[in-house]
């Protein structure tokens, strides 16, 4: 069972099921047997404005829609109430966005009392326990919990009952350019494919790699070779290189007007130019060429 900071998490607020005149089936989780489950009207309830999911996937919505039209909604949402009347959702946003679209006019739901930082829980290991995040929105909302609430690493793994160091290694995925980040939301690259990429050091290497990975179908393990390619290249550039091959990539860089490397290997090596367009690419044609 998951393990909440705050005490009990989803499994002691949401009772089993609903009984056919919609009342709670006498439950160990339900504190109050007495409690009813209210139908309240979908136009009273506003969605939470800490909900971490972003993106709902349209197949799995619509295999709700057709199981609350055949069985109704069997899991009753969690909502807090507002001064104003309103109500205002902590938990089932899945359930109330099948519900707008099946136009019902009302919605099962349980009555809590709820400071910003439950709602945020309460979403978040919903969300999480029934695998609905995606990684970057997972690794957002444990930022949220992280800067809105002053939250350490330790203490948020404890709130969602995972391991810190897979906290940590979720939080590291917002290190990604936007680009792959995207890529990552879209389902282009795995999570294993991106804790790979975040091996390479600078920014441009990791689009490198990302890129690579896109156009050649690379596997996980594939793209931990090209990361080890580019450790161990960058690595013998430093080490290796001398005073002189410093002065001829200089003296190439300027002439050329682009970034040179020399890679010396043994009696030989090679000689890198990089170009950023094709336009460019015909320039040092151009320029190498004409010297002949």
């Amino acid at each position: 069972m998951t393990k909440s900071g705050l005490g009990r998490g989803l499994s002691s607020l949401i009772p089993n099921k609903l009984n056919g005149e919609g009342e709670v089936f006498q439950s160990a989780v339900v504190e109050d047997k007495s409690e009813r489950v209210r139908q309240i009207p979908i136009n009273q309830i506003e969605q939470n404005p800490l909900q971490p999911r972003e993106n709902f996937d349209h197949s799995e919505l619509e295999e709700l829609i057709n199981s609350i039209k055949k069985h109704g909604i069997l899991q009753p949402l969690i909502v807090t109430q507002k001064t104003s009347g309103s109500y205002q959702l902590i938990a089932g946003e899945r359930r109330l966005r099948a519900s707008e679209v099946l136009e019902l006019e009302t919605v099962p739901c349980l009555i809590r009392k709820a400071e910003e930082l439950e709602k945020l829980e309460l979403a978040l290991i919903e969300n999480i326990q029934r695998s609905d995040l995606n990684p970057i929105e997972e690794a957002r909302a444990y930022q949220k919990l992280v800067d809105e609430f002053h939250l350490t690493q330790e203490e948020v793994a404890e709130k969602v009952g995972k391991k810190r160091a897979t906290i940590a290694n979720t939080l590291r995925l917002l290190d990604l350019p936007e680009e792959i980040q995207q890529a990552l939301r879209q389902k282009k690259i795995t999570t294993g494919h991106a804790k790979v990429i975040l091996a390479a050091e600078s920014e441009a290497e990791r689009l490198k790699i990302f890129k690579k990975i896109l156009t050649s179908d690379l596997t996980v393990r594939q793209t931990e070779g090209e990361v080890k390619k580019i450790k161990v290249k960058s690595h013998y550039r430093t080490v290796e290189k001398d005073l002189e091959t410093e002065e001829k990539e200089d003296r190439l860089r300027q002439a050329l007007g682009t970034k040179v490397s020399i890679n010396k290997k043994d009696q030989g090596g090679q000689v890198e130019i990089e170009y950023y367009s094709a336009e460019e690419l015909n320039d040092l044609i151009e320029k190498i060429t004409k010297s002949q």
